[in-house]
This record gives C-alpha cells, structure tokens and sequence, in this order.
C-alpha cells in the first residue's frame, strides 16, 4: 500500500488514538473499576471486545473498516459524554475516552476519505453504476 505522506500521518492519528482508547478501557476496567457491581468479565465483554473487531482491518489499513469503525466509536463518545456529566470521580477517565474517541473518529473518517479516492472507491462511481 503506498500512501503519501498526509494520509499516513492521518491514519497515524486514527490508528494511535484508537489503540489508546483501547488501552484506556483496559486500564479503566481493570485496575480502576475493582468496586463494580459487575463482574470483570463482563465489563471487559461490554468495553474492550467490540474495540477488537475492528482492530484487524485497521492494522491491514482498510478504508471500508475505518468506515464503519465509526459506529463502534459512537459506543464510547456517549458513554464519555454521560461519564462527564454523572460521575465526577471518574471525570479524568471520562475527559481521556472523549478525545481519544474524537481524535480516532476524525482520523477514521479522514482515512477512509483519502484512501477510498486513492483506491477509486468513491460514492460518484457507485452511483454511476446503478
């Protein structure tokens, strides 16, 4: 794959923010969530688990999975969002998951953008074709 070098600085952000979030849900649930009413695994279930779905496509650099990784990342901007405003101990974690979140949802739109074009995956030739 031969990306110029915007595109590659732009699926750096998407990539590095999206790992991050990814660590930051693990470190959360794990180590800083000991005194939940819910069992370990089943946060890990609910926070950490639909992270790796995606994880593949994006490390093979995938334009259609940066796509629709989007919609996972809706998940944690709401539950960012809510965590903001209900639990004020938890604010930083909170403060953490949304702009991770944000910095990994404009770098997956900007990626599947840039790369979609580079690859002729484009809307204009889709709606040509029907």
């Amino acid at each position: 794959m031969n990306l110029d070098q915007k595109t590659r600085q732009i699926r750096f952000l998407a990539l590095a923010s999206y790992l991050g979030l990814l660590a930051l849900m693990i470190i959360w649930q794990v180590w800083c969530q000991r005194d939940s009413e819910f069992s370990l695994v089943f946060r890990l279930g609910l926070w950490v688990v639909p992270l790796l779905f995606a994880l593949p496509g994006m490390l093979r650099g995938k334009p259609y999975t940066y796509a629709w990784t989007n919609f996972i990342l809706m998940w944690y901007f709401l539950h960012s969002l809510t965590m903001l405003y209900v639990a004020p101990e938890q604010r930083g974690f909170a403060l953490a998951e949304l702009l991770l979140t944000s910095a990994a949802f404009v770098g997956c739109t900007w990626y599947a953008r840039r790369q979609g074009k580079a690859l002729g995956l484009g809307l204009k030739k889709l709606k040509d074709s029907n």
